[in-house]
């Protein structure tokens, strides 16, 4: 009954299709999709405008231009966000909260203290980028950097060199992660947009940032031979911070946090490992089982992200919450908490997801896909630069890769390719939200302030690593896509 009283609540299915009221031409469309893009960008870097807010306004003087009528501009507006938010806004929750119970249980600095343990006191910087790839999988960028920054100063005041010695390379790799690994929102956004497999993107996408890590920590070693001025309140930190917490690394010693009983090295990247490992047994299951098969349901099930993220909450919340004693108020605490932060990204994934059907009714995404045909661009290629430029541009690699999938989702669901290819796409959107993070960008700052750098040391160093591993990982991810098409063939 409340279906039929209002219109904004109609189920796709049931709703009838909703068309221009004039159909324009391709010319005038693509147009209509260039100045939006330009107010949209003017919006949020000229006049500080936020993004979600920026992208909704768009989207409606979009569809209003595309002539979509006047009484149908707040149906698509609906449509978009239930259609985005119903395959996104759950995971991203689920893994925010992941995040947090191994952020709160003191979990990530008990990885550093093991990986800087079996490596040694020579070899800190591996230690904490492999300490970063790991973390990066579960926490949001800005939180892990935040996070594991008493660890990177209390090795720099042992070894007496600047932060960002130790704190650049892993910075980079977590950075990577954030971009291309499930469950972080903006690939997540991504894969909902384009229908994507969460399992294959995970697949595929660890597979590049594990040779990603390797280059972070080359290219930073690199760019560490040359001395950087370090910024006198970090200096200060770094000088007052306790020796208390730390044992005799010199002597191959580990480090040691404040955290009281913080859980086993083991355990965590157990907790890291299970949803990823259950999400590619369900991959390798549904790409290998007959689908009559009766198995072929039961691996669907097992790999769902859906299911496999809740299971990882609840092991968390036995394994550490029930073991560490924390008391249903306090554990409920910390799921509230792993909350708020998210809530800006969700209204940014969800007006993203109105964006892409603006551009899908009124036929603008059909209009571009059919010009990328004329123009013989590859669909990868064209998803990359434009990911990276919008990027630059306003700095969200969130707000980036879910404009670019809204601009090309028509040129992706019309091109015939295999789920495969839609992954690879997704991923390739995902690095070119990686590079050229300069002052745009609310990471740089966050490396910016916490490793001391002036912002002129940042763009030489921060903004280069980013996009050295941003064009890498499109280049890895570009023979992910001749070998996915060799197999489709």
């Amino acid at each position: 009954m409340n279906e039929l009283m209002n219109p904004l609540i109609l189920r796709a299915a049931d709703a009838p299709a909703i068309k221009p009221a004039v159909e324009l031409g391709t010319p005038l469309l693509l147009t209509i999709a260039a100045l939006g893009i330009i107010v949209l960008l003017v919006m949020i870097i000229r006049f500080k405008i936020q993004a979600f807010v920026a992208l909704l306004t768009v989207s409606i003087m979009v569809a209003i231009a595309a002539q979509i009528p006047l009484k149908d501009v707040f149906t698509v507006v609906a449509n978009g966000v239930g259609s985005t938010m119903g395959k996104v806004a759950l995971l991203i929750a689920l893994g925010a909260i992941l995040g947090r119970m191994i952020e709160v249980s003191g979990g990530v600095q008990s990885l550093a203290a093991h990986f800087t343990d079996k490596l040694g006191a020579k070899r800190v910087a591996v230690a904490l980028t492999a300490v970063g790839f790991l973390v990066a999988i579960p926490v949001f960028f800005e939180v892990g950097v935040i996070v594991l920054v008493p660890i990177v100063y209390a090795f720099a005041k042992i070894a007496n060199v600047h932060p960002v010695k130790f704190g650049l390379p892993m910075a980079g790799i977590m950075l990577a992660i954030h971009v291309a690994v499930p469950p972080h929102p903006g690939i997540v956004a991504g894969a909902g947009v384009f229908g994507a497999d969460i399992g294959l993107i995970t697949l595929i996408s660890l597979i590049i940032c594990v040779p990603l890590g390797f280059l972070s920590y080359w290219v930073a070693s690199i760019m560490n031979r040359k001395e950087y001025e370090l910024l006198p309140g970090v200096k200060a930190q770094v000088d007052e911070f306790g020796s208390d917490t730390l044992a005799d690394v010199s002597g191959g010693s580990a480090l040691r946090t404040q955290t009281i009983a913080p859980p086993r090295p083991g355990l965590i990247i157990f907790l890291i490992a299970a949803p990823i490992v259950q999400i590619l047994i369900g991959t390798v299951g549904t790409l290998t089982i007959p689908k009559d098969n009766s198995w072929y349901g039961l691996a669907a099930f097992i790999g769902n992200p859906f299911f496999a993220l809740p299971v990882a909450v609840a092991l968390s919340f036995f394994l550490l919450a029930v073991r560490r004693n924390w008391s249903l108020k306090e554990t409920g605490e910390v799921f509230e908490g792993a909350l708020p932060p998210i809530a800006s990204i969700l209204m940014v994934v969800a007006a993203g997801g109105v964006f892409g059907e603006v551009l899908r009714t009124s036929g603008i995404g059909a209009a571009l896909s059919q010009t990328l045909d004329h123009l013989g661009l590859p669909v990868i290629a064209l998803g990359f630069v434009i990911s990276l430029a919008l990027r630059a541009a306003q700095g969200s690699a969130t707000v980036a890769i879910v404009t670019t999938t809204g601009l090309l989702t028509s040129a992706v669901m019309e091109g015939g390719y295999t789920p495969a290819q839609i992954a690879v796409i997704v991923i390739a959107i995902g690095f070119g939200a990686l590079g050229l993070s300069h002052v745009t960008d609310a990471g740089f700052w966050t490396v910016v302030r916490y490793y001391g750098l002036t912002v002129s040391d940042g763009l030489r160093t921060w903004t280069v690593l980013t996009t050295i591993l941003g064009l890498a990982g499109f280049a890895l991810t570009f023979v992910a896509w001749i070998i996915v098409g060799g197999l489709s063939v």
